[in-house]
């Protein structure tokens, strides 16, 4: 008769070595992102003023490129002062009702939200699985974690996914629905980048289609 060794379902080192090549990878693209970022910044206007010179030899198009140019620039400033509104709202909220309940440290909690809710759609899971859990640890019952982790899912429900898409969409002169389909297209293609960055990126699309003849169709589309 052969023995056969089966292993264990579940392994603690194995899931604690997956865990850590996670976090390695996210403290990476991090790093990367902020490098990128520090350089685009000591860049200046330089790339304004190359796409400006790209665009063509004729008047008509140098203006086009900067009115897009323009555009751009101001409804990332919109979309990043919602973003601040929306977050400091739900903090705010989170604060008082984690307050209410009678939640230890629970201004931290507060700014934890305001910080994940940046996060769309997946900020709210995890503050609401994370407050639930230290619910539980204090009050040691699965009802009083249950009423923490759902007023923390309420508030982000709320405010973090029916509030900000509607207000980015104002801001952004952009359809509620575009902005929440390619949410979910770009958290699919890049993760949380992609639910991060997604907004800036149609944007930028939205912006480019409204002047070019062929695409005007798709900058409709992804219009209020």
């Amino acid at each position: 008769m052969r023995v056969v060794i089966e292993s264990s379902r579940f392994n603690v080192k194995d899931y604690l070595w997956t865990g850590t090549l996670g976090l390695i990878a996210l403290v990476g693209q991090t790093t990367a992102v902020v490098f990128l970022t520090y350089f685009l910044m000591l860049s200046g206007d330089t790339f304004r003023r190359k796409l400006i010179k790209l665009a063509g030899p004729s008047l008509s198009s140098k203006k086009i490129t900067l009115q897009a140019l323009h555009e751009i620039t101001g409804a990332i400033q919109r979309y990043l002062q919602v973003q601040f509104l929306t977050s400091a709202l739900v903090g705010v909220l989170t604060w008082l009702a984690l307050l209410a309940i009678g939640l230890d440290n629970a201004a931290v909690w507060g700014i934890v939200a305001g910080v994940l809710n940046l996060v769309p759609y997946v900020g709210s899971l995890v503050m609401a699985v994370a407050s639930a859990l230290v619910g539980f640890l204090q009050f040691g019952s699965l009802n009083m974690a249950l009423v923490v982790g759902g007023a923390s899912l309420v508030i982000h429900t709320l405010v973090g996914n029916l509030l900000t898409p509607w207000l980015t969409g104002r801001a952004s002169r952009m359809s509620p629905v575009a902005v929440f389909v390619g949410l979910l297209a770009w958290g699919w293609l890049w993760g949380v980048w992609g639910l991060l960055l997604g907004v800036p990126i149609l944007m930028i699309v939205k912006s480019v289609c409204d002047r070019l003849d062929d695409l005007k169709p798709i900058g409709e589309f992804l219009g209020a």
